[in-house]
Parts: C-alpha cells; structure tokens; sequence
C-alpha cells in the first residue's frame, strides 16, 4: 500500500548537518507514491549535493530563484502550484526565523511566502539554538501561521552534545507525513486501544498466552492517531514500536497479564471510543507456582484455572451519556474458528455493545494481512482483505460515522 500515491511533494532542505538524512527521506517518499520535487539551499549545498538529490528524486534539482529553466523565470511560482505540501527537513533555525517573519531572500524561503498548499517543517539544530528565545518566537509564530511542525526529538548531536533539536528520522517524518494528509473526523476525541496476547503465568518461567501479534491493534491505534484524536494504547507482550510516537498524540501503557490489562484499561475509562482488539487470555491460573515447577517423570503438573475480569464488558458497564449516546462507544474484536458472524454477533449482544469486528482466516494472526467482518445492530458487512493498516483507516473513518 502506496499511502501517498499520487502526491507530489516538494521537499525543501535548508543548511545542517542533518540534511544527509534528506536522501533517504526522498527515497521513502518515493516508496510511498509521491513525486519529489527537491529544492536546495546554498547552504544545504555543502552538505549534501544537488546530484545527490536529483539521481533519487528523478527529478531536476532546483537551487536558485533566477533558475532559467522554468519557461517564465518564476521557479517559487511554479514550483508551489501543482505541489500538495512543500516539506522543508532540515529546517534551520536560520529558515525558520525568515519563514516566521515572511523574509524571502532565495528560492525556498520565497517559494514558501508564494505557495498555496501546506507547509510543514522538521526542525534541526543544536539543543540551545532550539531553546534560544528567538528560536521560541519563531515557532510560536510559525505555528499561528498553521505550519506544522514535525519535530524534533531529543538525542545525541553532531555536535556531541545531547538534547532537544535532532531531526526525527526519515522513516519518522514520512509517517507523519502520510497522517497529515490523513482526514481529522476523530480531532477533538479521545481513543482507548488494547492491543497484542495477554501472558498468564504458570511459573516464573513458563506460561499460557496465544498467537495474536498486536498489529492490528497498532494499525488501528496509527490510523485512529492520524484522524486526529489522543490516542492510550494498552500492550500486551509484543514485539512493535509506539506508531506516530512522535507526534505526543500517542501514550503507551504496557502490561502482561490479563489482570494488569484489565486495572490500565479500568483507569483510562475517560475516552470518547474503546476498541477492545486484544486477544486477551480468558483464564489464569489460580495460584501460579513461585519457583520453577521440575518435571517429575511423566506426571503432569496439576493447574488450577480461574475466570480473568472481562474488560470489554466491564467497560460497556460504564454508565454515561453525551450528547444522549451511550459513551464511550465500544468496539469489540472476535477470532472464532467456526461460525464466526453468529458467534461475534452473539458476543456483541452478550456484551451489550454497538459493535464487533470479527477476523476472518486462520491466517491473521502475525500476518500483516487481514479480512474483517463487521457487525453491529444494522447488520453484517465484509471488508475485501488488504494490509491492516489500511482496514484500520477504514474502521475509524466507519467508527467516526458511528458517533
């Protein structure tokens, strides 16, 4: 899935050292379906060259405002107008002091004042240039112009040093990226995920826990970050990284067992949407053994199990309304192995929520594929298989309908 297929992108790069990084961020893009259009500073010149650019964006590099090439000599005029965003990574704390004032003194800061389309900047500077006053009013500027800013993060420096300025990394702002394109109906709106296997202690070395892998729970709480809403991701044991990390739209609680996911859940009630997509374990075991239990020839272990809480009913137990709709809206997920519209139909009823999103395939679990039955009061409807972060996508657009 290509997710900016179609775009072109002028992607600006301002003087840093951080514009080395610029060559792979073109080259992401460029996987992502964007045409790349790279316009260079002078500056940006002594670090990366224009050849450089040009061989991984397919495309003439531009460096000067007096450029002949462009049938009427006005390359900041025709360079903003087929363009769906200017991106400038790096972006100087020198760029972004002209771009806050509306100085245009070379082809990017001019392009910038002439464009009609998004502007979105990934700054990059030493930790005290981006804690400078000046650095500070620059931004507050920026931002009441509705720029974005992507960035930076806190790290290690060039310079040596360690601190707030880094550039995010180009995998990083590609995400971003594609979530800024993204269409906002959950702005405004708070959404709780659970997410990945719950692991039930037997030992404290072996224990009961299932197949799921946590990515669609992740895809989802990726697309619910980039239509706009404040995302709580409750993890189970998984191997995945926080999606749009980031953007500080996303917190991450991680748990193991069935219990602990049940008390994170219990505490962050305080939301707009539930989707209960973790596979969590429905039993534990009753007193789980403090020491390693040894094999005795071929006797088996004698284990007690007991019924875990059930988050998802207890969060449908939540007694609220806003605006006369029950609140918070609860998305629940079923994997059956036989009859799966009755019994995730069944399940939605027992539960007592709008709706449930069954997954269809014993080849979901891990894949980065799925195929989603969707269920609610109106009835069954199929989603064609594709990659689950594009089901995700589709699920909040179709949840943001919903309330």
């Amino acid at each position: 899935m290509q997710s900016l297929l179609n775009k072109k992108i002028v992607l600006g790069i301002s003087g840093g050292i951080a514009a080395y990084k610029s060559a792979e961020l073109a080259r992401l893009l460029i996987q992502e379906g964007a045409s790349v259009q790279v316009v260079m500073t002078e500056a940006a010149q002594q670090f990366v060259t224009p050849v450089t650019m040009q061989a991984l964006s397919g495309n003439p590099v531009f460096t000067s405002q007096w450029d002949s090439s462009v049938a009427n000599n006005m390359a900041h005029i025709e360079l903003s107008r087929s363009a769906d965003a200017i991106l400038i990574a790096p972006a100087s704390a020198d760029l972004m002091a002209k771009l806050s004032l509306g100085l245009a003194d070379d082809l990017l800061t001019t392009l910038c004042l002439a464009r009609d389309c998004s502007l979105l900047l990934a700054p990059a500077m030493n930790k005290q240039m981006w804690e400078h006053a000046a650095t500070h009013r620059s931004v507050a500027r920026l931002t009441q112009d509705s720029v974005a800013l992507l960035g930076p993060a806190s790290g290690a420096q060039a310079c040596g040093e360690v601190g707030m300025g880094r550039m995010l990394e180009p995998a990083e702002i590609t995400e971003q990226l594609i979530a800024f394109f993204q269409k906002k109906p959950l702005a405004g709106k708070k959404v709780l995920i659970t997410a990945g296997p719950t692991f039930e202690a037997i030992d404290p070395v072996r224990g009961i826990t299932n197949r799921s892998s946590g990515k669609m729970g992740f895809a989802i709480a990726r697309a619910a970050v980039e239509a706009g809403a404040q995302v709580h991701l409750v993890a189970g044991p998984c191997d995945l990284e926080t999606p749009l990390e980031a953007t500080g739209k996303i917190s991450r609680t991680n748990v193991i067992s069935a219990k602990e996911m049940h008390a994170a859940t219990m505490n962050s009630i305080d939301c707009d949407v539930f989707f209960a997509v973790a596979a969590v374990a429905d039993w534990g075991i009753a007193k789980p053994s403090k020491e390693k239990i040894k094999r005795q020839g071929k006797q088996s272990p004698n284990l007690e199990f007991i019924a875990n809480p059930d988050i998802l009913l207890d969060m449908a137990k939540i007694v609220r309304t806003k605006a006369g709709k029950p609140h918070p809206y609860c998305v629940g997920f079923a994997a059956e192995s036989t009859d799966l519209a009755n019994h995730a139909n069944e399940k939605r009823k027992r539960k007592g929520i709008p709706m449930v999103v069954g997954n269809i395939g014993p080849d979901t679990f891990g894949s980065d594929l799925n195929q989603l039955l969707i269920i609610d009061e109106s009835g069954s409807k199929k989603m064609a298989k594709a990659e689950k972060l594009q089901l995700a996508r589709q699920l909040i657009q179709l949840v943001a309908k919903k309330i």
